[in-house]
């Protein structure tokens, strides 16, 4: 990666816009790209955005409208949900600069096609080589210059340490693997487990219930991403159990404030509200890839029950509950 990279951000959301600001502050140039022109407008004229209210934009982050303008970067970071991860590639197509390569800050599994966020990246743009960064980080966070550390993955070695190089700051510390499908797996099941955490709490079990509840679900999320080709390393460091500490203790977690508004007796639709909780896709397609391997993930399958309204609240934590008693594994 060239000292002078310019780096391309998809996606001017709240982790988005952290991320540019992320990456500004390593100093790169930046192109920050919204879909909503008057978004843009906005911050070419105020220099912030109502996403991270606040936080002042540097000059050398540029916001468009316009895919053609990340044609030179040197490398692109896709911030979108992972449900909306294969439309932005495709959307690249024409515009993706040669051998560019690719990183998905995406945290879920692709409900139509169960595949992971590097895995789409493969599939729709062949040329590129791809990557995935996760970690326990809030987009607050990360936007107000908190030390934060995260994990960026890609299958070859040199790629992960270049970006994780190019996008470190002081406070945005970087480490990198050649584990990226143990990183996907973290992000994609923490979030589940985040639901059922705040489901937990939104009942009034309390913190031993959540504190348990929290060590069985990483039980499950193990014994999935190991059978998937994770490495048990990965699931036990930043992307892995250090995502999951963060997002299951948190109601600046969306995962957690909508599993806890549902505990708290609303419907997945009013649970929902305007803001995306990624585990609510993930869980249904992680509890079936698990169910073809054989692995058991009743954590999993009792919060993929509740979304898709095949059980209540109460009643899936009463099935839990009445589990056979065995050893700990």
């Amino acid at each position: 990666m060239p000292d002078d990279a310019r780096i391309g951000v998809v996606g001017a959301g709240a982790y988005g816009t952290a991320l540019a600001l992320a990456a500004s502050r390593a100093g790169r140039n930046v192109r920050l790209w919204a879909r909503d022109g008057e978004a843009v407008a906005a911050i070419k004229r105020t220099r912030q955005t109502p996403r991270l209210p606040g936080i002042a934009l540097p000059e050398t982050i540029s916001a468009t409208a316009h895919l053609a303008d990340l044609a030179d970067c040197d490398a692109l970071i896709i911030a979108v949900p992972t449900q909306s991860l294969r439309t932005a590639c495709e959307a690249l197509r024409k515009t993706l600069p040669p051998d560019a390569p690719v990183v998905s800050a995406a945290k879920g599994i692709e409900q139509a096609s169960g595949l992971f966020p590097t895995e789409i990246i493969a599939e729709t743009l062949p040329g590129a080589p791809a990557a995935i960064l996760s970690g326990p980080s809030f987009a607050a966070d990360i936007g107000r210059g908190l030390p934060t550390a995260v994990t960026l993955a890609a299958r070859d070695p040199a790629l992960a340490q270049g970006l994780a190089e190019a996008l470190s700051s002081p406070a945005f510390r970087i480490y990198h693997s050649d584990d990226p499908r143990g990183v996907e797996i973290g992000g994609a099941a923490k979030n589940v487990l985040a639901i059922a955490a705040g489901i937990a709490i939104g009942l009034g079990f309390g913190e031993s219930a959540r504190a348990a509840l929290v060590a069985r679900g990483f039980a499950e999320l193990r014994r999935f991403g190991e059978a998937f080709g994770a490495e048990p390393e990965t699931l036990m460091g930043l992307s892995g159990l250090g995502d999951v500490v963060l997002s299951c203790a948190s109601a600046q977690s969306r995962n957690f404030s909508y599993g806890l508004a549902l505990g708290q007796g609303k419907t997945p639709m009013e649970a929902a509200g305007n803001a995306l909780a990624e585990g609510a896709f993930t869980a249904p397609v992680l509890a079936a890839m698990a169910k073809d391997k054989g692995i058991e993930t009743p954590i999993a399958e009792a919060v993929a029950g509740i979304i898709a309204g095949q059980t209540g609240v109460r009643e899936a934590v009463a099935a839990l509950l009445a589990r056979p008693i065995r050893a700990e594994r």
